[in-house]
């Protein structure tokens, strides 16, 4: 009997963790029997049998001098992604998002064993900065898969096999989700307006935007005094947010799981979000948004030299205009939240319209097309059937 493939999938973070776990789930659908997983993620991953030899807490990273001080940590992640690549001697790997780890990684296995192939599932934003990462990965990867349509060329250009498989959180499914359910697990009335507080999936996001999104909330509550905040626990911050919050002068209620969330997306009447994928699947649930981020002060000094594009959410950068208002680094303060916080609370009319413009915007995007994760898995199997050719 043939040996079943191996295939190692790695993830840093949250959201990767979710693509990875996708991914494995089409390709088992697929292959069955004819393929086993190895490699590294979190509890998404961990559900299609991906024992992970660490925790990707410690690679939860974003920002200059967090990344400085994470270094040592990193490269010894590295090199355990490393050793189980040499132990597994898998047939491929697919490395997702987190690029200053997977690249590191990739090498590392290249190293090690030139002959494995390499797939990189979301590449590095050289739309927006460092294009010549675009040549660093066409040489350390076999093909790459991009989550945005205009990705392509940019990587082709040098010789990189290249496929557009979309984004996964524009085909987030909110068919089951429930905001009545949210509501009477938490107890509150039909009529109470709810704030979706989203403040990130990184140790660094929750350390620079949690005190003024405390402070908004704070704010809100003098102002709102009914307003009830929801957190969803993201599970790679989950002791650091807990203890966090348990401070605060105002009741917050903590869920868990995606099911959770999706029924708190649904039911919120305005988020105020971390720039990133929760962007995307909050304006897939119809919910309205504030979207902020912070970063330390060296990192934003460097990172002003090096961006080109103006937007920090992906759908307003898709129409070109701030659909949702972005709050970025001096205006991410707790007065300027709650300002546009409370615009929507207080504004049905402007919250109708803000999820209408999100919406085409999403749809420009290519909301409602394919599965990435199909997408994703047809190039796979493809490339591991032709290794047995």
């Amino acid at each position: 009997m043939t040996q079943p493939y191996c295939v190692m999938l790695v993830a840093a973070e949250a959201s990767g963790d979710d693509r990875g776990a996708s991914l494995g789930r089409a390709l088992k659908a697929r292959l069955g029997d004819r393929v086993r997983f190895v490699g590294v993620g979190g509890e998404r991953m961990a559900e299609v049998g991906i024992q992970s030899p660490f925790n990707i807490q410690d690679l939860s990273i974003f920002g200059l001098l967090e990344g400085l001080l994470a270094y040592p940590r990193v490269l010894k992640r590295v090199r355990d992604t490393a050793a189980l690549a040499r132990t597994e001697r898998p047939d491929l790997a697919v490395l997702i998002d987190s690029w200053g780890f997977t690249a590191r990684v990739a090498k590392a296995i290249r190293d090690d064993d030139p002959g494995v192939k390499l797939v990189k599932y979301v590449g590095p934003q050289v739309w927006a900065t460092r294009p010549g990462r675009a040549r660093t990965a066409a040489r350390l990867f076999d093909h790459m898969l991009t989550i945005l349509s205009f990705d392509a060329p940019l990587f082709e250009v040098h010789g990189l096999a290249t496929t557009f498989v979309g984004n996964s959180a524009l085909n987030t499914d909110f068919s089951d989700a429930d905001p009545q359910r949210l509501r009477s697990q938490l107890g509150l009335a039909p009529d109470v307006q709810i704030l979706l507080v989203l403040p990130g999936s990184r140790s660094s996001e929750i350390k620079h935007l949690l005190p003024a999104f405390e402070q908004a909330v704070h704010a809100l509550k003098a102002t709102h005094p009914d307003l009830a905040i929801v957190i969803p626990v993201a599970s790679t911050v989950s002791d650091q947010l807990r203890a966090a919050v348990a401070g605060w002068a105002h009741r917050v209620y903590l869920v868990e799981g995606e099911t959770a969330k999706r029924d708190a997306m649904r039911a919120a009447t305005v988020a105020m979000a971390c720039s990133g994928t929760v962007t995307l699947e909050l304006a897939q649930a119809g919910c309205p948004m504030v979207v902020a981020y912070r970063f330390g002060n060296l990192t934003h000094f460097i990172l002003k030299q090096v961006i080109t594009t103006r937007y920090a959410v992906l759908f307003n950068m898709a129409v070109d205009q701030f659909v949702a208002p972005e709050l970025i680094q001096e205006d991410c303060t707790g007065a300027r939240l709650a300002q546009e916080v409370s615009l929507r609370l207080d504004d049905a009319t402007l919250r109708s319209l803000q999820v209408a413009a999100q919406f085409e915007a999403l749809n420009k995007m290519g909301r409602g097309g394919p599965d990435p994760s199909e997408a994703a898995a047809n190039v796979i199997v493809k490339m591991l059937e032709e290794l047995r050719v």
